[in-house]
């Protein structure tokens, strides 16, 4: 396929890369490089296909059913999956979309320090939620794919210049290996490769583009392995760089911060620069994703329920409704307020516990709905979207346990 014909069948997926890739992906990749250098790339190229698994069947279900995933909770199993997945968002929305805040923040008042994190975490998401409000969605692509493009172009060149033994790099990728003490350090390599919730948002962008019809499902195969080769592309990309300037380990968004600042003996100042700009460009793309496409899940869910699916027609008047706007306001505005205050413990362990429950409960209602011929028809689960799912089942819920129980013995 040539260049300008791949490009043509790309879209929604780059929106999804755009939007997973957070500064919990950034910081997480580069915990891993500093701790281990190149050993745990294998891990990211793990993770995009365990991602790519769950949202192709998320794509699948949608062109072949003609309804969104989550109308196939509420239609076809029992309430509680559906009243569950809107508690995990709303938390989830508070809570990511702080970070979010936090992390623009943090990119930005490198640049400009006369402003603190906290206003400037404050002004990217007013920034956002304008974007968003009066953006269509032939503007959000094109905006995305010039963020992507900042964030590849920035770290790739970063890595190209501390590339460390070339030797390292083909042993790191191709021979999977767990540390010693490194097993959470996978795991988080590997759950924070290209989002969580966001993929759920993938079949209204596929609307947005006018995908529809089981004919579009191999265009959606093809979109979305270039959006997760691209993901595991630009979290090798991170390790490599933080493996090469070796920061020291520190917390939080800073890692980010620590980074740039070894790179300064290796590319001088203007490296430093360069890669806190694609870390803004990563952190920002994300947001605007987010605050695009989680309120869909919301007004689909509002409208749905209440069979009110004359407002469902087209994306245009989804975003149009009091449900869309209103949760995007809910979104962009109170969760500012844990910018300036401590997360209650209650909040922050209820997170824990529905987020971590959510991506094998994905993987699971996945593989039982897909698997239906009655449903799918011809378009249902082959041997290798079982394979998948089982291995997503498998590692996010031993990922689940190994969270839960992480919270609960600190709390």
């Amino acid at each position: 396929m040539k260049g300008s014909e791949l490009l043509k069948v790309t879209g929604p997926g780059i929106i999804v890369a755009a939007t997973g890739l957070g500064a919990g992906d950034i910081v997480a990749a580069s915990v891993a490089g500093a701790q281990f250098g190149t050993t745990l790339l294998w891990a990211v190229l793990f993770g995009g296909l365990l991602k790519f698994g769950l949202t192709e069947g998320i794509g699948r279900w949608q062109l072949a059913t003609g309804t969104t995933l989550l109308e196939g909770w509420i239609d076809k199993l029992p309430r509680f999956f559906s009243w569950y997945f809107l508690v995990y968002m709303v938390l989830w929305t508070f809570m990511v979309a702080a970070a979010m805040m936090a992390a623009c923040g943090l990119a930005a008042y490198a640049f400009f320090p006369g402003v603190s994190v906290a206003w400037w975490g404050v002004l990217h998401a007013l920034v956002a939620l304008v974007i968003v409000w009066f953006g269509i969605y032939k503007a959000l692509e094109a905006a995305m794919k010039f963020f992507i493009g900042l964030m590849f172009i920035t770290v790739l060149y970063c890595a190209a210049r501390v590339l460390p033994d070339a030797g390292a790099i083909i042993s790191g990728t191709l021979l999977p290996r767990v540390p010693d003490d490194g097993m959470a350090y996978v795991l988080g390599v590997i759950g924070g490769v290209g989002g969580s919730i966001t993929i759920m948002s993938y079949g209204y962008w596929m609307r947005e583009a006018g995908w529809h019809g089981k004919e579009k499902i191999p265009a959606m195969r093809i979109d979305l392995a270039v959006a997760y080769g691209l993901t595991a592309l630009f979290g090798m990309a991170i390790i490599i760089v933080s493996a090469g300037v070796q920061p020291e380990v520190v917390s939080g968004n800073n890692m980010a911060l620590a980074v740039a600042d070894q790179l300064v003996p290796v590319m001088g100042e203007n490296g430093k620069w360069i890669f806190l700009f694609g870390f803004w460009g990563a952190v920002f793309s994300s947001m605007i994703g987010v605050w695009h496409g989680v309120p869909y899940l919301f007004a689909n869910y509002i409208y749905h329920y209440r069979n009110q699916t004359y407002f469902l027609k087209s994306p245009s008047n989804i975003s149009r409704t009091n449900a869309y706007r209103g949760y995007l306001v809910y979104l962009a505005i109170l969760p500012m307020s844990l910018l300036a205050l401590e997360r209650p413990v209650w909040v922050v362990i209820t997170y824990a516990v529905t987020g971590a429950i959510f991506m094998p409960l994905l993987a699971a209602l996945l593989f039982y709905m897909n698997n239906s011929r009655q449903w799918l028809l011809e378009h249902a689960n082959s041997w290798k979207s079982r394979t998948l799912l089982i291995l997503c089942l498998l590692v996010f819920g031993y990922l689940m346990i190994v969270q839960v129980a992480g919270y609960f013995k600190s709390a």
